[in-house]
């Protein structure tokens, strides 16, 4: 990883020179970027990670196929160096609508004019930052360009950003927003005992306002639904620096199952940083398809699965992270009963069985990975 925005600023050029030496010399110019193909993803059995595989594919400016992508790539390059020139932060937003314009070209002899755009499609320049970062090794937090960040934390522990040290426990009702490089808050001081990773955002400020995380001397994270890569940054972080067990708590569906996996063993989309993302150890506490019968769940909170959630469960089964014997089981019977429950259900027996619910399956062990 670079250090800092100057640092990244040279790869970024060096990079950018070595296209141009391709047209000094005569040559045509050609990128070299590993492939983010679904084939060139692997499972790391040792890591427990998704990783980036070897392939790499050769964008080639003359290549009809590829001149549009060539073009969009160092117009994406050109504005991210212009950021970092200027001192300036720009969200992935920013970029596609600085990028954003059309071209046009009349061909006389024709009688005809072209118009095309340089993307037309935040997906399109969302993308190509993604190629940037994958050929030059610098991640987009690295060159100062952020996402939406939704994470947010509360517990025992104080960092310091810009100077100024914030102390989680001291948030009020309220609660510690991540930036987007968590890599640049500085952890001060760390007072907790573990981790718990909370899907929803309303359950999190629930546990928030009742003290779970005071009473337990843990650090609460919600990233509200699927995780972005500052969450899923700073949970690393906990555990890889400090040996801070991870638990995650999400709705028992097949897509709160997702969710933990992209948590524990990173996503296939950012297969080229899940080392950095993704945290092996974490183990899943809820809530599973058995939770249904085992805290005899009232059947006013079940939920039939749709074909989409049964497709989903399908998937999750083929993936190498979800071959335990107890993930085996756990998504073999919800394919068979084709129930889900929410967190929510847990309220089956009360509004305070929530608490009681966690504590026994973190304190007795009554985790599957």
């Amino acid at each position: 990883m670079v250090k800092d925005r100057g640092e990244a600023l040279k790869v970024l050029e060096d990079w950018g020179r070595s296209i141009v030496d391709y047209i000094i010399k005569g040559n045509e110019p050609v990128m070299r970027i590993p492939a983010r193909t679904l084939t060139n993803i692997i499972w790391d059995e040792r890591k427990k990670i998704l990783i980036l595989g070897p392939k790499a594919i050769e964008r080639r400016f003359l290549d009809l196929n590829e001149a549009k992508r060539f073009m969009q790539t160092t117009l994406m390059l050109k504005l991210i160096i212009q950021s970092i020139k200027e001192n300036v932060y720009p969200t992935i937003r920013d970029l596609y609508y600085n990028g954003k314009h059309t071209m046009e070209l009349s061909e006389p002899k024709l009688g005809k004019s072209f118009r095309e755009n340089t993307w037309d499609e935040q997906s399109e320049s969302n993308s190509v930052i993604e190629d940037i970062e994958v050929a030059t090794g610098v991640l987009r937090e690295e060159m100062g360009v952020s996402a939406d960040v939704k994470g947010k934390i509360v517990g025992p522990i104080v960092v310091r950003s810009k100077g100024f040290e914030i102390d989680a426990t001291k948030m009020g009702d309220t609660a510690l927003s991540l930036p987007p490089n968590p890599d640049e808050l500085e952890i001060v001081r760390m007072d907790a005992k573990y981790v718990l990773v909370v899907e929803k955002d309303a359950i999190f400020q629930r546990l928030n306002r009742e003290g779970y995380w005071s009473s337990e001397k843990c650090i609460l994270v919600t990233a509200k639904g699927m995780p972005d890569r500052a969450t899923r940054r700073f949970v690393r972080r906990l555990s890889e620096d400090y040996g801070l067990p991870v638990y995650v708590f999400t709705d028992g569906d097949p897509y709160g199952w997702y969710i933990y996996s992209v948590y524990r063993s990173g996503s296939i989309k950012l297969s080229y940083e899940n080392e950095r993302l993704a945290t092996p150890d974490a183990k899943f506490i809820g809530v599973t398809a058995s939770d249904i019968s085992k805290y005899k769940i009232s059947d006013n909170y079940v939920i039939k699965a749709t074909d989409r959630d049964v497709k989903r469960a399908q998937e999750l089964r083929k993936y190498p992270w979800f071959q335990s014997h107890e993930w085996r089981r756990e998504i073999d019977l919800f394919l068979r009963t084709k129930k889900k429950v929410e967190i929510e259900a847990l309220s089956t027996h009360g509004l305070k069985f929530l608490h009681e619910y966690l504590l026994d399956k973190i304190h007795n062990n009554k985790w599957i990975e």
